[in-house]
């Protein structure tokens, strides 16, 4: 079955970088397309990065823009998100998700375009 397993979270002082890793099982990951999303304490589920299913197209959400990277590696089945300059309010749940349509042109930032989720992994920045 479909498995998304998020590893690399952890507590990091501001200003700080931090990598996110995403590892795919179950699906032909090189078809699709994969976004991250984050939860934060109290707050709705937001979109931060999505890369498309070849790797070259990406988006971002603007509180992350310059400092996040979105990247993919095919033969690894993994996606990762590189955190750089994270402030306090990058702390939250972080969730990678697969595209639900098979090699989208482009890449989408809407969490209902996303068919399967990982557990997450939780990044704490303080202050």
């Amino acid at each position: 079955q479909v498995q998304l397993v998020e590893s690399g979270g952890g507590l990091v002082q501001a200003g700080g970088s931090l990598r996110v890793s995403c590892v795919a099982s179950g699906f032909t990951f090189s078809n699709y397309g994969m976004g991250w999303f984050r939860r934060a304490p109290g707050k709705e589920r937001e979109f931060v990065a999505a890369i498309s299913w070849s790797g070259g197209r990406t988006s971002y959400a603007d509180s992350v823009k310059g400092r996040f990277t979105i990247s993919r590696d095919n033969a690894k089945n993994t996606v990762f998100l590189q955190m750089n300059s994270l402030k306090p309010e990058d702390k939250a749940v972080y969730y990678c998700a697969a595209d639900r349509w098979v090699r989208r042109s482009g890449c989408t930032t809407d969490s209902g375009d996303y068919t399967a989720w990982g557990q997450g992994t939780q990044v704490t920045v303080s202050s």
